[in-house]
């Protein structure tokens, strides 16, 4: 299986690579980004691209996918709206537009978050915009499913590239146990998320294309 992974830097990429590094059914993971990760694997391929609105220049490198995860997001807060959708909703879709051209049998499968917004109608900003790109994503021709997880524990090392919220999985690392027996249905973890997604890829378009997280759990379990 040849995945390509986007978002490899941030936390919830680390462990989506980690997974796919560790299954011996990943036979090669091309991971795009903006500077390299410094990592070195057999499996692994840095793909080094600066503009993500136009991922024409690198098409070929992406060809003959049988996976693509899109794990790269960022907060609202902070951001102007119109920043936010074109990282949250251009780069998503102009990711599956290329990636599927030349993948015949592609599954895609987008990170989202637990509240977006399928209608596209919410006074929640942040929410319609990922409901939008789950929507135009779920109605491309491959197969695509969106995961909506809630809390994400990290649990091997995996690190946010924002400072605050370094600090905040920091602070809050307490939480999870407690978390897990209260609210189980809204905790996961970065292991159960890159399990689940490889999973996902296997399922050939079967099964419900939204998954929150009891499903994804289950999936990754």
């Amino acid at each position: 299986m040849k995945v390509v992974l986007f978002g490899a830097s941030g936390m919830v990429g680390q462990g989506v690579l980690r997974a796919c590094l560790e299954d011996p059914e990943v036979t090669e993971v091309v991971a795009v980004v903006r500077r390299p990760l410094g990592r070195d694997a057999q499996k692994l391929r840095e793909v080094v691209h600066a503009d993500f609105t136009n991922l024409a220049p690198v098409a070929a490198d992406l060809a003959g996918a049988d996976a693509c995860f899109y794990c790269l997001g960022v907060s609202a807060a902070g951001r102007s709206r119109s920043e936010y959708e074109e990282i949250t909703y251009t780069y998503a879709v102009e990711a599956a537009r290329v990636v599927a051209a030349r993948s015949p049998h592609l599954t895609f499968v987008y990170v989202s978050g637990e509240g977006a917004d399928s209608t596209e109608q919410g006074r929640v900003f942040w929410a319609r915009v990922k409901g939008r790109t789950e929507n135009v994503l779920l109605a491309m021709d491959m197969h695509a499913y969106a995961f909506r997880p809630g809390w994400i524990q990290p649990v091997h090392g995996e690190t946010s590239g924002t400072r605050w919220y370094r600090l905040f999985y920091r602070l809050t690392s307490w939480l999870y146990p407690l978390l897990r027996r209260v609210v189980p249905r809204y905790v996961t973890s970065t292991e159960h998320l890159g399990r689940a997604m490889i999973a996902a890829a296997r399922l050939d378009g079967a099964g419900p294309r939204i998954l929150r997280t009891p499903q994804i759990n289950q999936l990754g379990a």
